[in-house]
């Protein structure tokens, strides 16, 4: 992975949109089946909105009914980073981009193999970028 970035969050807000601000920054949530990429099956790498980091690769989604992008695992092991998250009274395991901390979505034990995981990730958090 490459250096951090760090940038403040008048510079968050001037590159990123107010929702996008509130889920990546503010660690937010979209409404289920609200994002664009839900329910996309197009071939594409999906990146991180903050830094463009490549997080997320369309072999690896699932439809898993939530409402929200969900994928078995990270484009590369090193492109996310996890830690607990105790808000709203229960007990979560965040997602955030490796590069620039923004807040994606939630990990669960609840995916297909062959990892078992579900990272359920907000639409605003990402783009795509179509295969090549």
């Amino acid at each position: 992975m490459t250096d951090k970035v760090t940038k403040t969050d008048a510079e968050w807000q001037a590159q990123l949109s107010p929702e996008e601000y509130y889920v990546t920054r503010e660690k937010g949530t979209e409404r289920a089946f609200s994002g664009k990429y839900h329910n996309a099956t197009e071939p594409g790498t999906y990146s991180c909105v903050c830094c463009g980091q490549d997080l997320f690769d369309s072999n690896e989604k699932f439809e898993s009914g939530t409402g929200w992008p969900s994928y078995w695992q990270p484009v590369e092991p090193g492109a996310v980073i996890t830690e607990e998250d105790r808000s709203f009274g229960m007990l979560r395991t965040e997602v955030m981009c490796a590069k620039c901390d923004a807040h994606l979505g939630h990990v669960f034990p609840d995916g297909p193999p062959p990892t078992g995981l579900r990272y359920c990730i907000n639409s605003l958090s990402l783009t795509k970028r179509a295969r090549d």
